[in-house]
């Protein structure tokens, strides 16, 4: 008896192809069974398939969750640990398609053959078998009479039949793309075959049978076994094949009908590996520029296709761009006497889905007009345009941010974007604005931040204030203290702002309020169309006080809101909750719809600003705090023209700040937002949204978050903390300096760093000569990215001294710095100038404006300590918010963990 091994293939093939017709690739009479059907890819992709096909995958496997079930849109796919067990349960099935890893490929492979004797096609999804592997595969089909597609391909789709089998051919709406007309497409790229199908469907041509060859190193159905099932497929006029680089498949084939070919990938001749789909080496005879020959000889052309050089025979034509397959498959077929199948549904110009001019006046020549997608396209992006804010892959965030970020060379971090040297030159506002808003917004932005927060600093009365003060009484670090008020601004606090804005979000976007620049500030904008019906419950029949407040600081601040003046069309009086909510509203509205920020980062605007008002507030002895005033400051004064910054600075040293001490403290604040991803302050704030899993918003306390932050939080947080301040301290006791910021300062800086270089070599001669090789160092010189040069700077350094300069501001403690390194190199205690590093500007911003009430007896060391202290607190706190609203949106639950695999222990 002749072997199968033995037996002729139909046609001239001397090995077996199955199938004699593309009609025979994939039909309605096809059953499937899919293994590894609950993989990621299989999962989504199967039911798709199943559905269009009309419910022709029998079964799946998926070793340990035999029981299963894949739900689809026509039922349920059962599972099963193996394909025998598949066929003991009664199921029947000719096709087999591989979801498998590649090492795991043949082996399924084999289980299908071996078990099933009625198994005819496989089609291989997996990519990067091995060769070895594909020869034992391409092996096991010939001698069991099994064809076999693939690997690293999307399987094969009938248009007539509407049956697709294995992968995602014409996406997750495969009759879209998938006419029925009178074209076959055979390509090595998956998702191209899509492509040109919708291509071609715009030009009028439909398709019969598609076929993704896949393109690793072995191809098993490859161009000679689609030419000769063309050849007897009478629906079939001509083909389109998409090839690239490697492999002799094409020169081999013999086509009978027209066809165009796209041959791609010239550049990959000039690489010295494969790449890509597994290529050809470079230096070989089948590269792309060899293909093309192959086809031009085939067609008996002497050039390529292109709409400004039409090339073609009746043969066909040769293309290198998949745009021109349309145009290249319409001559040819009109020279073969051929129309198209339909007429054309649209045509390749560039026509924009998507528009926006973000409110600039552009001329009408630059104005694109944005027209309906085809479909599938049109309706999702229909969707999309009625999804409000962005969306944020989840990704694993250990050790990771996706908003701070540290350049390793300029040792410069910067929070969204934004440098900390550019935030340091903000005011405090638009550093809150760059927090919560990723982006640090305009004046009006200002105009609403400072008042909105002002509202909750006076804590007089208030729960946060007495458990605030009680830990202070207590002897607790400023840290402690914050947190003991922050426990008690818990979600409840705030529930009802962040339904509120949830609403006006909604109806806002319902009555078509755009997303150009300053929309939320229109005054233009027609407020009757938003359907006040669904946002009932924001007023009430007696005035507010708290809403009161916060109305009467916006309007003094001379803020706009489209929000705040519908709220005031509405019968009755604003709730606090309603106020709040339409103010965070217009600060979110610009950043959401433009997709800058997420809707969860939205809704927690309002909770944000409550515990950074509380924060503030809560840093102040409780005998700052009274009915109507604040710090000495009143209350109509605080919500009126009074800034956030200087409410922060009263705040922290009890008086208001003058211009220069104002300046020093937003500079303080914008350079301490962020440190980068790795703080501890950060991993504290991240670790306590990590725990409460991100993944369900709901579940995420973002006090619990600032919480994380400010356990995490010490005396050595903020420049060298207290050292830096006390180490300039004591070589400027008895100075008799009176004004750090006088040019005039009297004071002799050179003979003070002389002394001090001299303690310090006596010091560190001294310790060296007890044998210890523990010696502190100077506190805020040297860093240790910036060494080893004649002369040493940090770039954040010589920003701030610009800054100061440009300003005509002197600071001696700063000019002491610059004098003491170029001393200890003068005096041979160092090989180089030292570099004046962060800490020291920040320790000598602080003592500049600590200095006056530290001289006059208003502070002493210990509130000094406290006020280094808590100065850093309150950048930090906006930096921490936003890594923990980042975590929010991308974080998975836990995942500040470190992973087993690199844990280590020592037995």
């Amino acid at each position: 008896m002749q072997s199968i091994l033995q037996r002729p293939g139909v046609g001239d093939f001397k090995y077996h192809v199955g199938i004699s017709s593309l009609m025979q690739v994939a039909s309605r009479e096809d059953r499937v069974c899919v293994l590894n059907i609950l993989g990621g890819e299989s999962s989504e992709v199967t039911p798709v398939s199943h559905a269009y096909s009309g419910g022709n995958v029998v079964c799946g496997t998926a070793p340990g969750k035999g029981g299963a079930v894949l739900p689809t849109p026509v039922g349920d796919i059962p599972v099963y640990n193996n394909v025998r067990d598949a066929l003991a349960a009664g199921h029947r099935f000719n096709c087999g398609v591989v979801y498998l890893p590649p090492s795991a490929a043949r082996d399924g492979v084999a289980e299908l053959i071996r078990v099933n004797p009625e198994l005819r096609k496989i089609f291989i999804i997996t990519e990067k078998i091995s060769v070895h592997d594909a020869r034992e595969i391409r092996a096991m089909g010939q001698q069991h009479g099994i064809d076999i597609f693939g690997a690293n391909g999307l399987g094969a789709a009938d248009s007539w039949n509407q049956v697709r089998i294995g992968g995602a051919l014409g996406g997750d709406r495969p009759g879209d793309s998938l006419k029925p007309g009178s074209i076959a497409i055979f390509s090595n790229s998956g998702g191209f075959s899509t492509t040109i199908a919708q291509y071609l469907r715009m030009a009028g041509w439909g398709t019969t049978t598609v076929i993704s060859s896949g393109k690793d190193v072995y191809i098993h159905y490859a161009a000679p076994e689609f030419a000769f099932a063309l050849a007897n497929d009478a629906r079939s006029k001509a083909a389109v094949l998409y090839c690239e680089p490697g492999g002799y498949y094409e020169h081999d084939a013999h086509f009978t009908k027209p066809v165009v070919a796209c041959v791609v990938g010239r550049w990959k001749s000039r690489l010295t590996r494969a790449v890509g789909h597994a290529g050809a080496m470079a230096g070989g005879d089948d590269d792309a520029q060899a293909k093309e020959g192959w086809f031009m000889e085939k067609f008996g052309v002497d050039g390529i296709f292109t709409p400004d050089n039409p090339v073609f025979s009746a043969r066909g034509a040769l293309v290198t761009n998949i745009a021109h397959i349309p145009a290249a498959l319409t001559a040819v077929m009109r020279t073969n006497a051929t129309m198209p199948d339909f007429a054309p549904e649209g045509s390749l110009a560039l026509k924009p889905w998507f528009g926006s001019d973000e409110g600039l006046d552009l001329p009408e020549a630059l104005r694109l007009p944005v027209v309906q997608a085809v479909s599938p396209y049109g309706e999702q992006i229909a969707l999309l345009n009625r999804q409000i804010g962005g969306v944020v892959p989840r990704q694993n965030m250990k050790d990771a941010s996706g908003a701070s970020q540290m350049d390793a060379k300029t040792q410069v971090s910067s929070l969204h974007g934004s440098s900390m040297l550019m935030a340091a030159t903000l005011p405090l506002e638009s550093n809150v604005a760059l927090a919560l808003l990723h982006d640090a917004g305009g004046e009006n932005d200002r105009r609403l931040i400072a008042p909105v927060i002002a509202a909750y600093v006076n804590l007089h009365g208030r729960p946060e204030l007495a458990a605030a003060q009680a830990s202070r009484e207590a002897g607790n670090a400023p840290n402690a203290v914050l947190a003991a008020a922050a426990a008690i601004v818990g979600p409840r606090r705030q529930q009802a702002a962040r339904e509120a804005l949830r609403g006006l979000i909604e109806g806002f976007h319902a009555a078509g309020l755009g997303n150009e620049f300053g929309a939320s500030l229109s005054e233009s904008f027609d407020i009757a169309k938003v359907d006040a019906r669904g946002l009932a419950g924001l007023s009430s029949d007696r005035p507010d006080p708290q809403a009161e407040r916060l109305l009467a600081g916006v309007q003094a601040h001379g803020a706009r809101s489209v929000f705040l003046r519908w709220l005031r069309s509405q019968p009755g009086h604003p709730t606090e909750a309603a106020v709040l909510a339409a103010i965070s509203a217009t600060l979110a509205w610009g950043p959401l719809s433009r997709k800058r920020i997420s809707r969860a980062t939205a809704e927690s605007i309002p909770w944000w600003l409550q515990l950074f008002g509380t924060l503030i507030g809560a840093s102040a002895d409780a005998s700052r705090h009274e009915p109507g005033a604040f710090c000495g400051i009143a209350d109509a004064e605080l919500l009126g023209r009074t800034s956030l910054g200087e409410i922060a600075f009263a705040a922290l040293l009890g008086s208001r700040p003058d211009e220069g001490d104002l300046f020093a403290f937003q500079t303080l604040v914008g350079l301490l937002l962020t440190n980068g991803p790795g703080a501890i302050s950060a991993q504290g704030a991240k670790g306590a949204v990590s725990a409460d899993g991100p993944e369900q918003p709901g579940r995420v306390q973002l006090n619990k978050a600032l919480l994380g932050f400010l356990s995490h939080t010490g005396y050595a947080h903020g420049g060298n903390g207290y050292e830096g301040i006390a180490f300039l301290c004591e070589q400027f006791e008895g100075s008799g300096l009176a004004d750090p910021a006088a040019v005039d300062h009297g004071l002799d800086l050179q003979a003070m760093a002389r002394r001090a270089v001299a303690r310090y070599a006596q010091y560190k001669a001294d310790r060296k000569g007890a044998g210890s090789l523990d010696i502190a160092k100077l506190p805020g010189v040297n860093h240790p990215v910036f060494k080893d040069k004649p002369v040493n700077h940090d770039p954040r350094e010589v920003f701030i001294a610009r800054l100061f300069e440009q300003r005509g501001e002197a600071n001696v403690f700063h000019q002491f710095y610059r004098a003491l390194v170029q001393e200890l190199f003068d005096a041979g205690v160092s090989r180089n100038v030292y570099c004046v590093n962060i800490d020291a500007v920040i320790a000598a911003l602080l003592l500049k404006m600590l200095w006056q009430p530290l001289a006059q007896g208003r502070i002493g060391a210990r509130e000094l300590e406290t006020a280094a202290f808590t100065i850093f607190l309150y950048p930090r706190m906006l930096g921490c918010a936003t890594e923990a609203d980042d975590h929010l949106n991308r974080g998975r639950n836990m995942d500040t963990r470190t992973p087993a695999s690199a844990c280590a222990f020592v037995a």
